[in-house]
């Protein structure tokens, strides 16, 4: 069975937070380029064991993930590596990709944005599911009449909100001396 990999993004859906690091470059990579260090930044990832040395481009790993009370398996690949400017992990089952995109800054710093692209696929099921539920966006029963009107919110808005937790705890190591 052929899978879909096109992303949302790619259909016009990006989503992401940025923060600002007082680090150059070459550090914040350091952080968020090695699979193994997710468990010390990321908000779900417990541990990960990957099935290479160093990460690099193609680089699988198996993951332990926590919500809550709730464990979860999943794997994923490295489907991007450009040390100091972008690292992509595309998740196994439903294929999202999560995506970092360095920058560097005039003083010196690092403008990090983090970013998932679920696949294109996943996002119309989901849109379809959702406009046939009462109070949808796609007209279905119980649907207001203003629902069909255009909205920053959903799964198709470009997040501009406060910088997600994992992105902090990033910035927290990056500025350890």
């Amino acid at each position: 069975m052929s899978t879909d990999h096109t992303t949302a993004s790619e259909s016009g859906t990006p989503r992401g937070r940025s923060i600002e690091i007082d680090a150059p470059p070459a550090r914040v990579w350091e952080i968020v380029s090695e699979v193994r260090n997710a468990p010390r930044w990321s908000s779900q990832a417990r541990k990960v064991f990957a099935t290479t040395g160093p990460t690099a481009l193609g680089t699988r790993s198996f993951n332990i993930n926590r919500q809550g009370p709730v464990f979860w398996p999943t794997t994923s690949r490295v489907v991007d590596f450009q040390p100091e400017r972008r690292f992509a992990n595309r998740t196994g089952g439903h294929g999202t990709q999560w995506i970092f995109e360095l920058e560097p800054t005039p003083s010196g710093g690092t403008r990090l944005t983090e970013r998932s692209e679920p696949p294109a696929a996943l996002v119309a099921a989901v849109r379809r599911v959702t406009a046939a539920l009462p109070g949808g966006r796609g007209g279905g029963r119980g649907s207001s009449s203003s629902s069909s009107s255009s909205s920053a919110s959903g799964p198709s808005a470009t997040t501009t909100a406060s910088p997600s937790g994992s992105l902090r705890r990033i910035k927290a190591l990056a500025e350890q001396s």
